[in-house]
Parts: structure tokens; C-alpha cells; sequence
């Protein structure tokens, strides 16, 4: 079986879950390398192989797929991976693709929009947004924890059952991105914290640290952003934060 190409940049939250689900099941894949920060996504090459200009990607022979829940979807299946991952049963499944439904309107986008308003205001404009805007994106961010706890961890081990699944890794990656920040929504939530423990040592703590090494030292970033790129990163701070 020929090995899948996967495009990746370890700073893209979506990037680390598919990196971390290939990984951890020894998944034979090419590591296509792209820098976010050099504007290498918006290439005229990457773009035949996603024109949305998007990471993750994955390229399987003459087929590409985008979207990083789609992929592990298609990795799950492809390579037939341990049941807990992805559940053959139906109602254990159905608690999966829920919290993958789910998080695309709550831990994504409020993670993300404590990641723009502190790390990436701070690279872009030298300090993280005032606390008339920061606050309510705090806010947000703290309520969608309450909510992962109360209706999707509640007493479990993992967020759909007793064994990790890709839902865990899909939500791990984007609150790790808020932390990356400065923002620890570990903190003073013993459960949350007590379940981060859990996937990190289901997948493995020396996997989980090299896929989160270089978006915890984000704030350490020295180089200079292409123009062209910081107005698109501008653009996108705006639209996170106003």
C-alpha cells in the first residue's frame, strides 16, 4: 500500500490532531511540511493540491481531500485503525461525530478567537487586544469549557466513552491553541485538566510535546511576517475580534 501525503503545519490546531491520530496509529504517510507564517499555503503548487489553501491536507495517489475531520475520517477507515478510535457501534459513533458537529460552532472558533486576540494581536501589533474586547472572547472561551465538561466529558474518561477517540483529538489541539496564548482554560478545572492527562498519555507524552513544541513557543516568533501576509492576518484579526 502506497504511502498517503499529508500537508502540515504544527502552529494549525486542525494539523496537529491529524498529525497526532497518524502518528500514534503508525500510519505510513509522506510529511509535506508548509509554513502558515511564510505564506507557503498560498502557493500556486499547494493550491493543486487544495485550492482552498487550507492545512491540513491529504494527497492519496490522483486523490486529494481537505478538511481535517474529513481526513481523519478517511485515515480511520483507510487504515483500519483500532475500533476506540472511530466505533464500529452505532451509538458510540453517533457520540463521536456529535462532539465533531459540535465543536465546529463552540471549541474551535472561541479558541481560536483567544489565540488571535492575544498571540496573533501581539505578533501583529506588538500587544494582545484591550481588555474591552478580550474579555468577552474570555468569556466565550470559559463557557465552552463549562459546556465540554457538563455535556460531553460529564464523568467519563474520554469525551465519547471510556476510551480516547478522535473527538478527544479534535478537542485537545484547540484548546492547547488558547493556551499557546497565554490563556491556560486548564486552570481551575480540575476535570478538564484531569482529561488533558488522560490523552496525553494515551497518545504519548513525548508525541503530544513534539506536536505542540513549536505553538507553545509561538510567542517566541522573532522573524519578520511577509507584508502581503500580515494584511491577510490583519484581515483575519478584525473579523476574529470586532
Amino acid at each position: 500500500m502506497a504511502e498517503v501525503s499529508i500537508y502540515l503545519d504544527p502552529l494549525s490546531q486542525p494539523c496537529r490532531s491529524v498529525y497526532l491520530f497518524a502518528k500514534v496509529n503508525k500510519i505510513p504517510f509522506k510529511h509535506e511540511a508548509l509554513q502558515l507564517f511564510k505564506g507557503e499555503h498560498f502557493t500556486e503548487e499547494f493550491r493543486k493540491v487544495n485550492p482552498l489553501t487550507k492545512v491540513p491536507a491529504l494527497k492519496d495517489e490522483d486523490f486529494n481531500l481537505s478538511e481535517s475531520t474529513a481526513i481523519l475520517l478517511y485515515l480511520a477507515r483507510k487504515f483500519n485503525t483500532p475500533d476506540h478510535w472511530y466505533p464500529s457501534d452505532l451509538k458510540k459513533r453517533a457520540r463521536v461525530d456529535e462532539y465533531l458537529a459540535w465543536q465546529h460552532t463552540n471549541t474551535r472558533p472561541h479558541c481560536s478567537k483567544v489565540f488571535w486576540g492575544k498571540a496573533m494581536a501581539k505578533l501583529l501589533l506588538g500587544e494582545q487586544l484591550c481588555s474591552e474586547k478580550l474579555d468577552p472572547i474570555l468569556l466565550q472561551a470559559n463557557t465552552t469549557m463549562t459546556d465540554l465538561e457538563k455535556n460531553f466529558l460529564q464523568d467519563k474518561n474520554f469525551l465519547a466513552g471510556d476510551e480516547i477517540s478522535i473527538a478527544d483529538l479534535v478537542a485537545i489541539v484547540e484548546i492547547m491553541q488558547a493556551v499557546a496564548s497565554g490563556q491556560d482554560l486548564f486552570k481551575e478545572r480540575p476535570k478538564l485538566a484531569a482529561w488533558k492527562q488522560r490523552v496525553v498519555a494515551a497518545v504519548g507524552e513525548e508525541l503530544f510535546n513534539d506536536a505542540h513544541k513549536e505553538i507553545l513557543a509561538v510567542l517566541e516568533v522573532k522573524e519578520h511576517l511577509p507584508p502581503q501576509l500580515v494584511e491577510k492576518f490583519k484581515v483575519k484579526l478584525a473579523l476574529y475580534t470586532n
